[in-house]
């Protein structure tokens, strides 16, 4: 028993029990009301939303679109991306997909490449010295990753339900303006985009901070979750190109509700990713009343 640590199976245990309890004992309407009051703050509507948060949670449970399971793909969804625009919106895939990270060829490897799983957020290795890369560590990781599936998550975000777990490399991208890049994600309410928003100073001791704008670079005044910064950014030169993009992919998706996020790279336009439950539907508004602004440009189907 030299390798039996009491401590770490009895976490993984109650780990274990808590998943097993709110993901296959609890129905999902009950466990969406449950952590929506605990995170948000009040009560949902499912019957009759009118909040930003309480529509996405209604999405969840009653949008069963098939396509979205291959659109959340971060693997799938570039070959979509390549028919719609043209695959030099892609960031290129260098291997992959596999369903175990020991069978990705190391050895192969540049020096500088980026370890992502197709189906969560939580995966990301971004490597720039392969030398210095704790390979071990790095499988360990992906592994792990690649044995959850994000629907079971807090918030039965039913997208991800059906995607098929892998793990694959990609190019390694780097802007010449800055150390991180920096993606702008759109928001698009029944095919139009009412606003957007930048993530900026992920790495900083003060945590992430997020700034949400008009689609001409209008500072909006409130905050989701995370604090915004004080000073204004540029509006980028390129913006006008992204909002055509993005609403090309927007008007592909065809639904309620799409945040579709775009790299801007050197002056080249890249694909991020689709998203369809932002924050699981449970990040508070501050002042509350836009939540319920950005609920009124959300028309569900069950509202027409």
């Amino acid at each position: 028993m030299k390798h039996f640590h009491p401590k770490k199976y009895w976490r993984l245990t109650k780990e274990w029990l808590h998943d097993f309890f709110w993901y296959y004992l609890i129905p999902d309407r009950w466990e969406i009301k449950y952590h929506f009051k605990k995170l948000v703050g009040y009560a949902p509507n499912l019957r009759n939303p009118q909040s930003f948060n309480e529509k996405i949670q209604w999405l969840k449970l009653n949008d069963r679109n098939k396509r979205y399971a291959d659109l959340i793909d971060k693997f799938k969804v570039k070959d979509i991306v390549k028919n719609i625009l043209g695959e030099e919106y892609v960031i290129p895939t260098l291997f992959g997909p596999y369903k175990d990270a020991t069978d990705i060829p190391w050895n192969e490897l540049p020096n500088q490449f980026v370890l992502k799983c197709n189906h969560d957020a939580a995966s990301v290795i971004v490597c720039k010295d392969k030398s210095s890369l704790d390979i071990a560590n790095a499988i360990s990781k992906l592994n792990s990753c690649l044995k959850k599936n994000y629907y079971n998550n807090l918030g039965k975000q039913w997208g991800y339900k059906h995607v098929e777990p892998c793990v694959f490399v990609e190019q390694y991208m780097q802007d010449n303006q800055s150390d991180d890049l920096m993606d702008y994600k759109f928001m698009f309410f029944n095919k139009e985009c009412k606003c957007l928003f930048t993530c900026l100073e992920r790495k900083s001791k003060t945590g992430l901070k997020v700034n949400f704008y008009t689609t001409d670079w209008k500072r909006m005044p409130f905050i989701r979750k995370y604090p915004s910064t004080k000073y204004i950014e540029h509006k980028p030169c390129m913006l006008n190109q992204m909002l055509i993009i993005a609403q090309k992919l927007a008007d592909y998706v065809n639904n309620s509700f799409v945040r579709i996020d775009l790299y801007n790279i050197n002056g080249k336009i890249y694909f991020g990713e689709f998203t369809f439950y932002p924050g699981g539907g449970f990040e508070a508004f501050y002042p509350e009343k836009w939540d319920y602004i950005l609920g009124s440009w959300m028309k569900l189907p069950i509202e027409k």
